[in-house]
């Protein structure tokens, strides 16, 4: 897998506590019903599951990951 865009919808309005550098090189932003999207491109699956347990240690309930169209 090459560098591919992904988007991760979270419970809460997290943007501000991941904008502070939890997450380099991702967007935050609300999102619809109490959410929070996450958008960024990630290199490969390891580093796609290493922002997932980032976001497991910091106790956010995931809702959804995709692939989004585009990347490099």
């Amino acid at each position: 897998m090459g560098a591919r865009r992904v988007e991760v919808i979270v419970d809460g309005d997290l943007g501000r506590l991941l904008e502070r550098g939890a997450v380099h090189g991702f967007t935050c932003t609300a999102a619809q019903h109490g959410t929070t999207r996450i958008a960024g491109e990630i290199a490969d699956q390891s580093a796609l599951i290493g922002l997932l347990e980032l976001l497991d240690e910091l106790h956010v309930e995931i809702v959804t990951v995709r692939r989004l169209p585009g990347g490099s």
